[in-house]
């Protein structure tokens, strides 16, 4: 959003607590060697890694090197420029239940600000459990870590709480070392490229505005599918589900973006404003009937996918063998303001189901029946599709005459593909937000009012469910969910259009890619 968008951020000590995990190793690392590469880091910082167990400088530098390697879009192939950067680069052991390491953090910092000539400025980067969210942010404080010159920013992971209660208590606890402006929420969707650009589409284009509406648009269907299982994750998930996992977040901020009335300006507070709004909008689901009616609740039995078996979710590792929980989650949603009313909003969620990908479906009304071209044919309805991964781009399909033929009507469809483009090595979602964390910038940063509005939604339909709501249904691992999913759809007249990795058919293609 800003104009400044490709100069260095303000220098700043970058605190990485959980320097030794996943999050860390796979994405935080590669984006800040990305972002140093790129000239979007001055040289005044340093990153101080912070976990329990033990590592010496070296040993830490070396875990990061082996990260850049395996995950990073840019190569570390400039000797001098890779020993520059892991110059920067520093590790502590520390037990964060005890203020007494938090004090010798505020000594190491003090030495790597005079080395580094850093203004007092403080970025906190939380990827921990939500539970020690609190007692890091109190120890901070007592320690003495906000107590320099500079800015002080908290960057935190999902899942922030388990429901309403527990995310007010997280963030009553934040709210006492912090303020608002200064907590950064992380939904890495926001940070992917397409997600991004909703906005862009939406407001910068002036034959989709004025369509933008309940008089245009039949339907909306947002679909975030996965292949993989729950893997390694069996315990955590287990406890969590689909609804928590990926709906209250991801799916729920994409619905936001798409429904969102234009914001008075492009000012992150005035953003954010219009995507509570809509979120306020949703219309609860409360009775066992109200949530039979319009939501799918599944999970995955053995099944096949690419001629290879796969086991059900009650065989994986730490998963109970009569669980619950649902590995998939669909629902017909509705926004019930002036712009939406009565358009119904598809969403689907699931593990081990046959494509990767996440899609925005924007279906319009069709022509009406008995005119001109719709009297002899079948018309096919016109779509935008907003590809979000992890092919990236823009889809739109129509109709138009067939060549050579009289009056003979066929859909067409034009493409814009990203990440087909030639030479592109587009950011990572961590890249843009962390950088936009460094800069203040909180656009793509969920405000504490945005994940108050998403557990609300959320929580009805979780307590329905507790309350005895017995409609759990199982899908064959490989396919696309509970049968109940495709009913819900056409039940209103309408079907799950093909994401990418299915194929269409009759459709013929105007153009395979922009470059």
């Amino acid at each position: 959003m800003s104009k400044h968008d490709n100069i260095a951020a303000a220098g700043a000590v970058y605190y990485l607590f959980g320097a030794t995990g996943d999050l860390a190793r796979r994405k935080l690392f590669p984006a800040l060697f990305s972002l140093y590469k790129e000239g979007k880091l001055a040289e005044d910082f340093a990153v101080v890694g912070l976990a329990r167990r033990p590592r010496t400088n070296e040993q830490f530098r070396q875990d990061l090197y082996e990260s850049i390697v395996e995950f990073s879009r840019n190569k570390a192939d400039d000797k001098q420029l890779w020993d520059k950067f892991a110059e920067h680069f520093e590790y502590m052991s520390l037990d964060i239940n005890n203020v007494d390491g938090f004090r010798e953090l505020g000594n190491l910092t003090e030495r790597l600000d005079a080395k580094f000539n850093i203004p007092g400025n403080r970025l906190f980067y939380l990827a921990l459990a939500p539970d020690l969210f609190g007692p890091v942010s109190f120890n901070l404080r007592d320690g003495g870590l906000l107590e320099s010159k500079g800015w002080h920013r908290l960057v935190i992971e999902k899942p922030f709480g388990y429901d309403l209660p527990s995310a007010q208590k997280l963030n009553e606890q934040l709210c006492q070392v912090f303020k608002e402006e200064e907590i950064f929420r992380i939904d890495h969707y926001l940070g992917k490229e397409m997600v991004q650009n909703i906005e862009v589409i939406r407001f910068a284009n002036a034959f989709f505005e004025p369509l933008w509406n309940n008089k245009h648009i039949a339907n909306v269907q947002i679909t975030l599918s996965e292949t993989v299982g729950v893997e390694e994750r069996g315990g955590y998930y287990d406890k969590s589900g689909a609804l928590r996992d990926m709906v209250q977040n991801h799916m729920l901020q994409m619905l936001a973006m798409i429904a969102m009335e234009p914001p008075s300006r492009l000012h992150p507070e005035d953003i954010r404003d219009e995507k509570v709004k809509a979120l306020r909008s949703l219309r609860p689901y409360t009775t066992s009937e109200e949530i039979d009616a319009n939501v799918v609740r599944g999970q995955y039995s053995e099944g096949m996918l690419k001629s290879k078996p796969l086991t059900g979710y009650r065989q994986e590792e730490s998963v109970n063998s009569e669980s619950v929980t649902e590995t998939y989650f669909a629902a017909r949603v509705f926004v019930d303001n002036f712009r939406w009313a009565g358009v119904p909003f598809y969403i689907r969620t699931g593990k081990r189901l046959p494509v990767k990908t996440t899609e925005v479906v924007i279906e319009f009304k069709n022509v009406p029946d008995n005119v001109l071209f719709a009297r002899r044919h079948d018309l096919s309805p016109n779509l935008l599709v907003i590809r979000v991964h992890p092919m990236e781009g823009i889809y739109i399909k129509i109709n138009a005459k067939k060549p050579g033929e009289n009056n003979v009507v066929q859909p067409v469809s034009m493409e814009f593909c990203q990440s087909c483009m030639i030479g592109l090595n587009t950011p990572e979602a961590y890249e843009r937000l962390i950088y936009d964390a460094t800069r203040g910038e909180s656009t793509y940063f969920t405000r504490w009012d945005e994940v108050a509005q998403a557990w609300s939604f959320v929580d009805r339909i979780a307590d329905a469910w507790r309350e005895g709501s017995d409609n759990l249904q199982f899908y064959p691992a490989g396919s696309w969910g509970p049968e109940k999913t495709d009913e819900l759809l056409a039940s209103d007249g309408f079907h799950w259009w093909p994401v990418n990795g299915q194929d269409e058919d009759n459709v013929i293609w105007i153009s395979g890619s922009s470059n």
